[in-house]
C-alpha cells in the first residue's frame, strides 16, 4: 500500500545526484563563518573570544542564563583552529574560526557509556541537548525542545525520508550508506519517548533505501518501513501525518496536538553519533546541484563553510549563476552572496544559469486567469487565488481569516502550476504573516515559546 497526500504535485525530480556518493568535503575550509542562531528558537552567546584556540567539536556557544525560555540550541566548532573574530552577519552574531588543518577533537566528546536500557529520558534529551541537534529537515527546531515537549502525549513516532522536493538527495544516500545510524537513531528515541513502534515514511521514488532499510528490520516489531507515492509537498510535517495515520492538524496547532512527532532520517543519524561517538552537530550533508555546478554531488561540510569554499569543492562554477539558492527550489532562500554560511538547516546548494528551465518564467507579466488550478494541488485544502485577491484588495483581517490563509504552509505548489506565473504562493504568505490584531498576551508567549509553529513545507 502507497501513502499519499491530499493535493500537492507530481513535478520533474532533477534526482541526478541520487547515485553521488556521500564524499567528505576536500579540501576542507581555510575558516569558517558560524552564525550563533542557526535553529528555531533563542540565539546564542558566543563563548569564546579572538586569538583562543579551539578544538574540533568543543563548545562555542550556548544561550545566556538569562534566557528562561530553553529555547537555546548550542553551538560547536566544526573545524580546530584560532577564533579570528566575532561579527554580526545578516542580523546574526557568528565566530569566525581559521581552521589549521589538525583536526584536534575535543578531549571532552566522549561516547556515552551506559547501555541504552538503562538510560532515562532525562539523560537522553540532555546528551541531545549538549550535541546541539535541531531538525536536519529543514525546520531545525531543537531536537530536545521538541522531545521535551512530547513525552507523555504521542503514540507515534515517524522518521521522514520521503525528500519530496526536487534536487535533493542527500537523505536517500545516508539511507543506503548509513542505514544502520539511521535505525539505531529510531531505537533511541522510541526509548526516550518510551513508545513501542515507529514508521519511518520513503517516497516510491528509492525502492533501493525501502530495501536497505527493510533489509536490516527483518523481524523487527519496532520499526517499520511505510512506501508513500511521489508526490510534492508529501515530507511537509502535517502532510505527512495525514497521509500516515488520517489524522489532521489546526493551523495553530502543532504535532504533538495529533500525538505525532515527526523527525528527518538525517536527524536520527546525528543523534546516534552523538551517543556512539560523542560528536556533536557539526557538520552536515548538503546536495549541490544546478546546471552552473561542474561536478553535482552529495557533500559532507562543516557548519560555517561559505557556500563558494562548498562548491569549488565540486569542481567550482562553469558558468555564471543567474540564481544561487540555499535550499531546495521549492522552500529555499535565494542568495546573493557567495560566502552565506552553510547552516544546521541547509539542505543544498543550487546553482542556476539563466539558461535553466523555468528560471526565466516570472519574467513575464504576471496574470491571475482564475483557473482554478492553485486550489487543485493546494495541500492544505485552501483556495490561494481568493486568498491572493483579497489581500491585494487589502482585506487582509476581516475575509483573508474566513479563507484560511493562516493553513498555508508556504510549499509553493500553487505559483509552480500557475499558468498565468502569478506569485500566488509570496501573496497568501503576505496574508498569513499580515499584522494580527489580537496579539497574545505575554503569558501566552511564554507558554508557546518553546515549540514554534511548523505550517511551513520545511521536512523535518
Amino acid at each position: 500500500m502507497s501513502y499519499t497526500i491530499a493535493g500537492g504535485v507530481r513535478m520533474e525530480e532533477y534526482k541526478r545526484t541520487r547515485r553521488q556518493q556521500i564524499k567528505r568535503m576536500s579540501p576542507a575550509p581555510r575558516c569558517v563563518c558560524i552564525p550563533m542562531l542557526q535553529h528555531a528558537g533563542t540565539p546564542s552567546t558566543p563563548l569564546v573570544s579572538p586569538g583562543d584556540i579551539v578544538c574540533r567539536g568543543q563548545l562555542i556557544g550556548e544561550a545566556s542564563p538569562e534566557d528562561e525560555h530553553g529555547g537555546d540550541c548550542r553551538v560547536h566548532a566544526s573545524v580546530s583552529g584560532r577564533v579570528t573574530r566575532i561579527l554580526e552577519r545578516d542580523g546574526a552574531v557568528c565566530v569566525e574560526i581559521e581552521n589549521d588543518f589538525e583536526d584536534r577533537l575535543s578531549p571532552e566528546l566522549k561516547p556515552f557509556d551506559k547501555r541504552l536500557s538503562d538510560t532515562s529520558s532525562d539523560e537522553i534529551i540532555e546528551i541531545i541537548k549538549n550535541a546541539g541537534i535541531a531538525g536536519l529537515g529543514g525546520a531545525a527546531v531543537p531536537t530536545h525542545i521538541k522531545l521535551r515537549a512530547a513525552i507523555g502525549k504521542t503514540d507515534t513516532l515517524i522518521i521522514n525520508g520521503t525528500e519530496c522536493e526536487p534536487f535533493f538527495t542527500s537523505n536517500h544516500r545516508l539511507m543506503l550508506e548509513s542505514p544502520a545510524s539511521v535505525i539505531n537513531g529510531v531505537k533511541i528515541l522510541l526509548k526516550t519517548l518510551s513508545l513501542r513502534r515507529a514508521t519511518i515514511a520513503v517516497a516510491d521514488n528509492k525502492p533501493d533505501a525501502v530495501s536497505k532499510l527493510e533489509g536490516l528490520l527483518v523481524g523487527s516489531a519496532l520499526i517499520k518501513v511505510k512506501v508513500c507515492k511521489t508526490k510534492y509537498p508529501q515530507g511537509a510535517q502535517r502532510q505527512l501525518i495525514s497521509a500516515l495515520t488520517g489524522r489532521e492538524i489546526a493551523p495553530d496547532g502543532l504535532p504533538i496536538d495529533a500525538r505525532c512527532l515527526v523527525f528527518n532520517v538525517e536527524t536520527c543519524a546525528a543523534i546516534f553519533r552523538a551517543f556512539a561517538k560523542g560528536i556533536p552537530l557539526i557538520e552536515r550533508v548538503v546536495t549541490v546541484d544546478g546546471d552552473c555546478v561542474r561536478e553535482p554531488g552529495n557533500v559532507l561540510v562543516p557548519l560555517g563553510t561559505s557556500a563558494l569554499d562548498v562548491l569549488d569543492a565540486c569542481g567550482g562554477l562553469k558558468k555564471p549563476p543567474s540564481a544561487l539558492i540555499l535550499g531546495g527550489p521549492m522552500t529555499g532562500a535565494a542568495q546573493c552572496d557567495l560566502s552565506a554560511p552553510i547552516v544546521k538547516g541547509t539542505r543544498a546548494i543550487l546553482a542556476f544559469s539563466r539558461d535553466f528551465e523555468g528560471i526565466g518564467r516570472y519574467e513575464q507579466t504576471p496574470t491571475c486567469i482564475h483557473c482554478g488550478k492553485c486550489a487543485e494541488v493546494c495541500p492544505a485544502r485552501l483556495l490561494p487565488n481568493y486568498i491572493a485577491d483579497l489581500y491585494n484588495a487589502g482585506m487582509h483581517d476581516e475575509i483573508a481569516d474566513e479563507f484560511g490563509a493562516d493553513a498555508c504552509i508556504e510549499c509553493g505548489a500553487c505559483s509552480y502550476v500557475c499558468p498565468g506565473y502569478y506569485p500566488v504562493t509570496q501573496y497568501v504568505k503576505m496574508a498569513k504573516h499580515r499584522p494580527i490584531k489580537n496579539q497574545l498576551t505575554e503569558n501566552e508567549l511564554t507558554n508557546n515559546s518553546a515549540l514554534p509553529p511548523t505550517t511551513t513545507a520545511a521536512e523535518e
